[in-house]
């Protein structure tokens, strides 16, 4: 298990990352989603070790990483958002320099050079130059010398940018497997990829933790208000009114452009779906808007990701926000009391 206590980083008087805590538990795949700016390739850096904490704790399978360095590092494999390859080497020469430094005893280095080769699906380029490489493969590069010497705990930052289409499902297959013998952190601006592989996620935005927990309960928690889809063809202006003047529409979220004059809305609802879809409908026909295409969709991990994003960090009911405010009041009053009292003396 890997274990991070009350992890922060201050830049100066930027606080990156604010005490933060979370576990990543054996044979499991992690999410980090956020924003950027969030604070996740700063967490992952010092979950590797990378960059120095300003506090916490960081415990790799029952190691410290601040008091045994060395040894929690061997535990670890870490691909970060730039992959650290060196440009003037050949494919093999780099895996054979990285299997040295991660101390891969001579009469296995050989045979573990070819399997995350074979997996990764490099063995093709690797006499050629690194640096005359595509960004997709030197992130496979990367992704490979992650993996070789099968770490424990696994790190991934981005694994899949600058990847084509095939080479993405190939990644994803390759993360799926990696569950059988290793932990897994990765994060991801793809949130169907995220979806597709992870068993929990871990939300932040502005270095604070907003969320941990599986897809299927933050999408029951948090994703309250059914979308609607509505496609249309006329007046973009006309029926971006009429939907969003229909009682139970809590706002549009989107509208895209799909061909002249024809657009569709994503919107938000609150209260019974089928009487505002024929509301929505009726309003749209007399207005002589045609409708292409109307249908409602559960919320997904999209739209979660959205809303506790835009939450106010700290939150709380318009008492407790009261109670915040008023005694600030009440000393401006005291303060304005005091001068006036001074003033008449």
């Amino acid at each position: 298990m890997i274990n991070i206590e009350n992890l922060t980083k201050f830049y100066g008087n930027n606080r990156a990352v604010n005490n933060i805590s979370f576990t990543i538990n054996d044979n499991e795949i992690l999410g980090f989603l956020g924003p950027n700016g969030a604070g996740k390739s700063t967490t992952m850096n010092m979950i590797a070790g990378y960059l120095p904490m300003s506090g916490g704790t960081v415990t790799i399978c029952g190691t410290d990483i601040s008091r045994e360095p060395v040894k929690a590092k061997r535990k670890i494999g870490y691909l970060p958002q730039d992959p650290p390859v060196y440009p003037d080497m050949r494919v093999k020469e780099y895996m054979s320099f990285c299997a040295g430094l991660k101390k891969i005893p001579r009469s296995q280095k050989k045979d573990e050079i070819k399997r995350v080769m074979e997996l990764l699906k490099i063995t093709d380029v690797k006499d050629k130059l690194i640096k005359n490489l595509s960004g997709g493969y030197k992130r496979r590069v990367g992704f490979a010398q992650a993996i070789l010497g099968n770490p424990e705990f696994i790190i991934l930052d981005e694994p899949t940018v600058g990847l084509d289409p095939n080479q993405v499902i190939e990644v994803r297959n390759i993360i799926r497997d990696l569950k059988k013998n290793h932990s897994v952190i990765f994060s991801s601006h793809i949130l169907s990829e995220v979806s597709e592989v992870c068993d929990r996620v871990v939300i932040i935005n502005k270095g604070d933790i907003r969320a941990i927990d599986t897809i299927e309960n933050l999408e029951k928690s948090y994703g309250t208000s059914l979308i609607l889809h509505i496609k249309v063809k006329g007046s973009k202006t006309k029926a971006a009114s009429i939907i969003e003047m229909t009682d139970g529409v809590k706002e549009i979220t989107s509208i895209d452009e799909e061909g002249e004059n024809i657009f569709s809305f994503t919107t938000q609802l609150d209260g019974d779906a089928e009487e505002i879809r024929r509301s929505i409908m009726s309003e749209l026909l007399k207005n002589k808007v045609d409708i292409e295409e109307i249908y409602t969709d559960k919320p997904n991990l999209e739209n979660v990701f959205i809303e506790l994003i835009n939450r106010p960090a700290k939150s709380g009911n318009l008492m407790e926000l009261l109670d915040e405010i008023v005694p600030e009041e009440n000393t401006d009053s005291e303060s304005d009391e005091s001068d006036e009292k001074e003033e008449n003396e």
